[in-house]
């Protein structure tokens, strides 16, 4: 069975992008340009997020989303990557529990080798 990963950012080139690569790999993509998608983490069921910090439309930030979702599920394993441009983006996502974070522009061999790295076995 593919590994599901649920990427949420709204740069819909990225989105683009990081599903051709992931379906590439192997993964069972699920994209969302907006946090709504984080509503249904649970159903969802990701082995692992990449989530963008700024999401342009969306009533929460990336990290927040991150901060809910590992309050509400504090004994599920939602491994959280944080991948952002922001200048801080080491401090924010210790700040929200976020598992790891890339910073943009990324590498992409080294956003795929993070993922795997995170994906629980």
């Amino acid at each position: 069975m593919a590994k599901r990963i649920l990427i949420i950012d709204d740069d819909e080139d990225i989105l683009e992008i990081l599903d051709i690569i992931f379906k590439d790999e192997g993964y069972e993509v699920i994209i969302s340009n907006t946090g709504h998608a984080a509503e249904y983490v649970h159903q969802i069921n990701p082995d692992v997020m990449l989530l963008d910090v700024r999401l342009a439309g969306s009533e929460k930030t990336g990290d927040e989303i991150c901060r809910e979702i590992k309050n509400a599920y504090p004994s599920e394993l939602f491994p959280i990557i944080l991948v952002s441009a922001e200048a801080n983006i080491s401090s924010i996502a210790n700040c929200c529990g976020a598992d790891a974070f890339v910073s943009k522009p990324f590498d992409i061999f080294k956003l795929i080798k993070k993922v795997e790295e995170l994906i629980p076995t």
